[in-house]
């Protein structure tokens, strides 16, 4: 039987050495599209990879570090590629062009854009679904180098990522979506929790370090009643139009 013994652990051994983290996250991804993350278990990933669910914690450190995976893959995205957005294109083409690009990303992938709304950030000032370092960087640098000053562009970051996520967690339900709270995971492999109290390296991200103090004051009322007052002021627009 060339070493294949009766319950077929030759074939989840050649298997199991083709696995990778990039594969795993991937095979996951797929899952949550068709099940729902709530559904997503170690046994059932490995299963969907014809492997023992034990196989794959060289890879992942649990359930913990797979969802997390899940969504950096998932936020890597929302990033221009080379001159996509020059220096001519204004402040507006980039907030267009990332709303697209969310929005895009929410209506693929309905049943996993929750997990970007409901994951531990990194950050408690890590706003989702802006959740990653570099985009935050990136989304401060576009604005700053266009003409905003440091507090206008911390505003902006949380209005905006306020307006994505309440639009966009909307429109994701109805196409079948989880939205509420996300289940107290399972510990399959003793993770620890990503991103819990841990001191980021911010030295790569000079725009973060710099407004850090600021991106962390808590402005969510005055913010709300804003956004109300705006949203009031432009029905009142249209009815007297």
């Amino acid at each position: 039987m060339d070493g294949e013994s009766g319950d077929g652990r030759h074939t989840d051994i050649s298997k199991r050495e083709t696995l990778s983290r990039e594969q795993i996250i991937t095979t996951a991804i797929a899952f949550v599209d068709d099940n729902g993350f709530t559904a997503l278990t170690m046994r059932r990933l490995g299963k969907e990879l014809g492997v023992e669910a034990m196989s794959l914690y060289r890879y992942v450190n649990g359930r913990e570090d797979l969802l997390e995976g899940i969504v950096n893959r998932m936020v890597a995205q929302l990033r221009p590629d080379g001159d996509e957005l020059g220096p001519a294109d204004g402040w507006q083409a980039y907030l267009q062009w990332l709303a697209h690009g969310v929005r895009a990303l929410a209506r693929e992938h309905p049943r996993v854009f929750p997990l970007i709304a409901t994951r531990h950030p990194a950050a408690p000032w890590l706003r989702p679904p802006l959740r990653s370092l570099r985009v935050v960087e990136d989304f401060l640098t576009m604005l700053i180098s266009r003409g905003f000053s440091d507090s206008r562009a911390v505003m902006a970051y949380r209005a905006f990522s306020s307006f994505l996520l309440g639009h966009l967690l909307l429109e994701v339900s109805t196409l079948g979506a989880e939205t509420g709270p996300a289940e107290e995971p399972l510990d399959e492999g003793n993770s620890d929790v990503p991103n819990s109290d841990q001191k980021l390296d911010l030295e790569k991200f000079p725009h973060i370090q710099q407004l850090e103090e600021q991106l962390s004051e808590d402005h969510a009322a005055p913010e709300f009643e804003r956004a109300l007052e705006d949203l009031l002021d432009r029905l009142d627009r249209e009815i007297t139009e």
